[in-house]
């Protein structure tokens, strides 16, 4: 993967300049401000936090502990306790299978290493690298500077009547009190949920709620996941982000990655030229 410093480019220019916009509206008192003094967040969970009113996030299976990188020990890939009583048949099935082949000796992919988008709310287990916001009075954009991938919010608005689906939905979002709240529809059916490779369809429904803890020092957001088709009742979980002080670099994920394992990385069978 490549990794380089952006400086003087279009995008640390306009995070200056609607982080200005932003902290001019915080001290009024009418946004939290998630962005100012070159503000990262590092996602401090490889999965979600249970929030202890509501269905738990899907976990790692009791007889097949997950143990990530960096701990001392041999890591291993997620396996899924499929005992959750809150995932419909269907998905279920799946995600046996899917069990069952890494357990023969597949690789269990992520979004992040197989350089897709992630979709919500997996793009909140995106960590090492920070995301960073840039607030304007219409807009946020979340960008995860690990490969540039970039939500948007759109202030103060209404959904379509119709989203048109993609991968991370049509976000709508206002500000309560100290707090961003998104709401998204609109999802396509190409990501899962978590790292577990859990399904959805396209009436996934998702809420969040972003706010500042620790005299803002941590960031934390706080979720209900909702899809009829897919779950027997909405779950919640709960992501935090510790502050970082650094400039925002830019990766390019799939950059001079050789096939050594079978990561999905999407891979072009043409020129596009």
């Amino acid at each position: 993967m490549s990794s380089v410093v952006a400086q003087g480019g279009w995008i640390a220019g306009l995070a200056c300049m609607l982080g200005a916009i932003s902290t001019g509206a915080s001290a009024q008192g009418r946004a939290p401000d998630f962005s100012s003094n070159h503000a990262g967040w590092v996602a401090t969970s490889n999965d979600f936090i249970a929030t202890g009113d509501a269905h738990k996030p899907v976990t790692f299976d009791p007889a097949y502990p997950y143990v990530p990188n960096n701990t001392g020990k041999q890591a291993t890939y997620r396996i899924a306790d499929l005992a959750d009583s809150n995932l419909k048949a269907w998905a279920r099935e799946r995600m046996r299978r899917e069990n069952e082949a890494v357990l023969a000796g597949k690789i269990a992919f992520t979004p992040r290493s197989s350089c897709m988008p992630a979709g919500v709310p997996a793009f909140m287990l995106f960590i090492v690298e920070p995301i960073f916001f840039v607030q304007a009075p219409k807009e946020v954009a979340i960008i995860y500077s690990g490969d540039a991938q970039v939500r948007h919010v759109y202030l103060d608005q209404l959904h379509s009547a119709r989203p048109k689906s993609s991968w991370y939905g049509e976000s709508v979002g206002h500000y309560d009190g100290d707090a961003l709240v998104i709401d998204t529809v609109g999802f396509n059916e190409k990501t899962y949920v978590d790292n577990y490779r859990t399904p959805h369809t396209g009436k996934l429904h998702l809420v969040e709620r972003w706010h500042l803890i620790e005299d803002g020092e941590r960031l934390e957001v706080k979720f209900t996941v909702d899809d009829p088709d897919t779950f027997v009742e909405p779950w919640g979980g709960i992501q935090r982000y510790r502050r970082v002080q650094e400039s925002m670099t830019e990766q390019v994920c799939s950059e001079n990655n050789a096939a050594f394992f079978d990561y999905h990385i999407p891979i072009a069978a043409k020129p596009d030229f």
